[in-house]
């Protein structure tokens, strides 16, 4: 089992958790996310690296923070935590808005990011309201998994309201293009073919975009493909993070 810390983060007691040794391996959710969503990964990944799990501002345990929510703000919050742990370099994996976040970070902070895996990273959007997305989510409902819901519904009420739509405006409101040709990290896209949110089709401009990087699609797989197809997904990061090849991957 994980073990549960405690650090103090910009006047916040912060809890997160670590499990496993080896080189670190920072764990970044969504958007409505929390370090839960990473229940099916963390054993694996943990058997080679020493694996952090943290809650970003706003969401799972720290909930409680609402000030208002900002998405370089908590870029700089989570380098902040990086320090405060004494974690000089590290491998990032990001999920949807927790993509950004590293995308952010391995594009102003290079020095920080040994390799990236980004998965279904929530960048290059073609809808730039939140009312836009109501039909993407609607149809997103059809794929996911009836055990992930529980979680998603929990964590979505941890958060409220107020702090999804406010997070949601201000991921859509980034222009990630700039950030993304910086990244030098060599890079995985793990997208998921039922992707309704990002679609797939941004992972292959993704993977044109960033230097060092391959892309992975996931067959039976929906926006959280982490959660959806733990053996592939774990197996392919498991490689990539070891500097293996990895059969199913293109690169571009």
């Amino acid at each position: 089992m994980p073990e549960l810390r405690t650090v103090q983060v910009e006047d916040y007691h912060v809890r997160y958790q670590v499990l496993g040794e080896g080189d670190p391996l920072i764990l970044v959710h969504g958007l409505s996310g929390s370090m839960r969503w990473w229940n099916r990964n963390v054993q694996t990944l943990a058997q080679d690296h020493r694996v952090y799990l943290i809650d970003l501002p706003g969401f799972g345990t720290m909930s409680r923070v609402r000030n208002r929510f900002a998405i370089i703000h908590v870029a700089r919050w989570l380098l902040a935590w990086m320090e405060a742990v004494e974690i000089q370099r590290a491998h990032f994996v990001g999920h949807s808005m927790g993509g950004y976040i590293c995308i952010w970070i391995a594009a102003h902070r290079p020095e920080v990011v040994s390799r990236l895996i980004l998965v279904s990273p929530a960048v290059l959007s073609k809808i730039h309201t939140v009312w836009g997305y109501t039909r993407p989510l609607l149809t997103a409902v059809r794929y996911i998994k009836r055990g992930f819901f529980t979680i998603l519904a929990f964590d979505a009420l941890r958060a409220g309201p107020f702090t999804l739509l406010r997070a949601a405006h201000d991921l859509l409101s980034v222009d990630a293009q700039e950030d993304i040709i910086k990244i030098q990290a060599p890079t995985l896209l793990i997208w998921g073919e039922h992707d309704t949110l990002v679609p797939p089709s941004v992972g292959k401009i993704l993977c044109t975009k960033i230097t060092d990087s391959y892309l992975v699609i996931l067959k039976d797989a929906s926006h959280v493909s982490m959660y959806d197809q733990p053996e592939q997904f774990n197996r392919l990061a498991e490689a990539f993070l070891k500097g293996q090849p990895l059969d199913e991957a293109s690169s571009c």
